[in-house]
């Protein structure tokens, strides 16, 4: 049986990592690796920054989503070497040996654990590519710890514009870890390296074995057997090879460790030390960094080649350098809404003046006056208007998105723009659906809730009400183009931003609760095939027909016999409080405004009925104009819209959606025609 589009496989791990078994993650490196942009691009929207004990040197965690998996990522200090540590470094290394959990030697000490965190279950080391050989003695190093550790080799791109040729198989295979290309600045390899992080700990993967070279191994021996004793391993608990060379390189803390818990240890090894360094032709800790370099040099020498510098110019690279560039991705993700924005008011008009148009001119000439015609006419501008929503606007923009999402644009978008959604406690992911809102906000809410859960569903599907759809901005256009210019028409949608960021910042306390990161995917690009276009575009917005259909229908019966009736000045009396005193309106827009809601796309057309004009220049001045085209940009979108919020996000949220809703539209427009008032009053004197 063929799958729906909205079903899909995902192989779920034997063992996974949730809850109280989250993975913890560790991120190490040398300065200017590239570590705190990893961290970056995977953080939440909350992160929590602490000081390592007894220090000042700052350290970063949060929760981050890793497909099934949850784990807790630790950006620590940078270090450049595990050995002859600062007192401030050494606690770094504490956390990677113990996390919270310390040793016995280490419980008597005043600061405590050098973090509240347990320790690590596997170690993402970030290097530099350009420099590999400099990195990779801290590498080594690290494969002494006995946990999992994975290779983040970053700047991928920048080491091949300089020439280097990096086997990434071959320095696994003789490190025994897992070897990730990334380029994390453009969000290159980032889902594969905590995926392979993840399996790791699966797996139980250790790194193999890197000892010293055989004319140190040697004269080290008689101080390794001194060192081999149960009450040493249980009273430090690190590996034995690690402790070794701690004590080999003469490390200040493990010295004195060994001084205060086994003091009649200390003078054999300090004369078997000494008894090492008397065979080797420096002193012993020089004699273990020169040998460290010269491994990691002869390991980077046996994976990389040097060649011809690798000039991107395929469209490929051209694509990435717009849309994931630092500096020049915002302009790739302006182009994408630019294209988005033409869709909807220049190929939706078009095909709007070829449909909906039509149907409404044909329907024109039918005015029935009995109750049961008048329904009936009603029911037929319902379908109309149902038409004028799919076919012009719903389908073409939906179709746009769609494509390029499966071509991979839109997932670059959303990695660039992360970092801006996360001022609202929300994560790029959202760009789609947001986008979306700009054609109707019907499917950009099933959008949000396919991609989203939580708090984060809840902030989402809040702000998209914000975001003007194609009725709402065709208002706009209509009359703000006309009487205020192109001016007034940038103002009000700039506006609309800065309500959407007030907003959101406000929705970030209402909602303190924060989800995990995302370890976002950018995905190759990809010709998009017909087949999923529109199996995906059908699963966007069949909720049209199923939620929106009958309201729409609904919607225009009700206005009909409202009308019919004569139920309109009432209407207009009781809310002359808001339209008269508060927006300073025309009394007679109070049905225009108050069922706008029902059908937002006529809401125009009652304007012009209520006023009985066309030119509403002659009725309403600049001020009242700005003022209505404010109010109606910010009130309750539609009732279609309510309909399926009531499905996401559940029936007491969506009338807090609501209430906030028509609180903004009051307070932003009413706060507006005052100051516009005094200006022109000011202007006018």
């Amino acid at each position: 049986m063929p799958k729906s589009p909205r079903e899909s496989v995902v192989p779920v791990p034997a063992r996974l990592f949730r809850g109280e078994h989250r993975l913890r993650i560790a991120l190490i490196g040398m300065p200017n690796s590239g570590k705190s942009t990893l961290f970056d691009a995977v953080s939440s929207t909350s992160v929590h920054t602490g000081e390592l004990g007894g220090t000042h040197r700052a350290y970063r965690d949060c929760s981050v989503q890793i497909g099934l998996d949850e784990a807790r990522v630790v950006d620590l200090p940078s270090i450049r070497s595990l050995h002859l540590l600062r007192k401030d470094e050494q606690v770094a290394l504490r956390y990677l040996l113990w996390g919270d959990e310390l040793p016995p030697v280490a419980a008597h000490e005043p600061e405590g654990p050098p973090a509240p965190l347990a320790p690590p279950d596997v170690i993402i080391q970030v290097v530099d590519a350009t420099a590999l050989d400099r990195h990779l003695e801290l590498t080594l190093e690290l494969a002494q710890l006995g946990r999992p550790v994975v290779l983040a080799l970053n700047m991928m791109d920048e080491a091949a514009q300089k020439g280097l040729h990096i086997n990434t198989r071959s320095l696994s295979r003789q490190l025994g870890i897992p070897v990730v290309p990334t380029t994390v600045l453009m969000g290159h390899g980032i889902s594969e390296l905590f995926a392979r992080a993840a399996d790791a700990v699966r797996e139980k993967a250790c790194p193999l074995s890197q000892p010293a070279s055989p004319h140190i191994c040697g004269p080290l021996q008689p101080l390794s057997r001194a060192l081999n004793r149960s009450d040493i391993h249980a009273a430090f608990r690190v590996p034995h090879p690690f402790l070794l060379m701690q004590v080999a390189v003469g490390d200040r803390y493990f010295r004195e460790e060994l001084q205060q818990h086994f003091p009649e240890l200390v003078p054999d090894l300090e004369r078997l030390r000494t008894e090492a360094e008397q065979n080797l032709p420096r002193p012993l800790d020089e004699e273990l960094h020169a040998d460290r370099h010269h491994r990691a040099a002869s390991l980077f020498e046996s994976v990389t080649r040097i060649g011809a510098p690798h000039e991107g110019g395929g469209w490929r690279y051209w694509l990435d350098e717009l849309f994931l560039h630092p500096q020049w991705g915002l302009a790739g993700s302006l182009a994408v809404f630019g294209a988005v924005l033409f869709v909807v008011f220049e190929i939706s008009a078009w095909l709007d003046s070829l449909t909906a148009a039509r149907l409404i001119d044909w329907t024109a000439v039918w005015q029935p006056e009995s109750t049961l015609g008048i329904v009936t006419r009603a029911v037929v501008d319902g379908l109309i208007g149902l038409v004028g929503i799919v076919i012009p606007y719903m389908i073409p923009l939906v179709m746009l998105l769609v494509a390029l999402e499966e071509a991979g644009i839109m997932q670059r978008i959303a990695f660039v723009v992360d970092r801006g959604f996360h001022r609202v406690g929300l994560h790029g992911s959202v760009a789609v659906p947001f986008l979306l809102g700009l054609g109707c906000n019907v499917p950009a809410l099933s959008a949000v809730a396919a991609t989203t859960r939580g708090r984060a569903r809840v902030v989402a599907s809040i702000l998209i009400t914000f975001v003007p759809c194609s009725a709402r901005s065709a208002i706009i256009l209509a009359l703000a183009g006309k009487y205020l210019g192109g001016v007034g028409v940038l103002s009000l949608f700039l506006l609309t931003m800065v309500v959407i960021a007030v907003v959101g910042q406000l929705l970030a306390h209402r909602y303190p609760e924060t989800g995990p990161g995302q370890v976002q995917e950018i995905p190759s690009y990809a010709l998009p095939s017909w087949h999923t276009l529109l199996t995906t575009t059908w699963a966007r917005t069949s909720d049209i027909l199923t939620i929106v259909s009958p309201l729409l229908v609904g919607g225009s019966v009700i206005l009909a016999l409202l009308s019919h009736f004569g139920a309109d000045g009432f209407i207009n009396l009781a809310l002359t409080p808001i339209t008269g005193w508060w927006l300073g309106l025309p009394v007679v827009l109070g049905v225009p405004i108050l069922f706008g809601i029902l059908r937002k796309e006529l809401s125009l057309l009652m304007v012009y009925q209520a006023l009985g004009t066309f030119e509403v220049g002659n009725i309403l001045d600049w001020v009242q104009i700005t003022t209505f085209l404010i109010f109606l940009t910010f009130y309750i979108p539609c009732v279609s819209t309510f309909a399926v919020m009531l499905r996401t996000i559940g029936r007491r949220n969506a009338l807090i959606s609501i209430t906030l809703s028509v609180a903004v539209a009051l307070l932003v427009s009413g706060v507006i025609r005052l100051l516009l008032e005094t200006f022109r009053f000011i202007s006018s004197g």
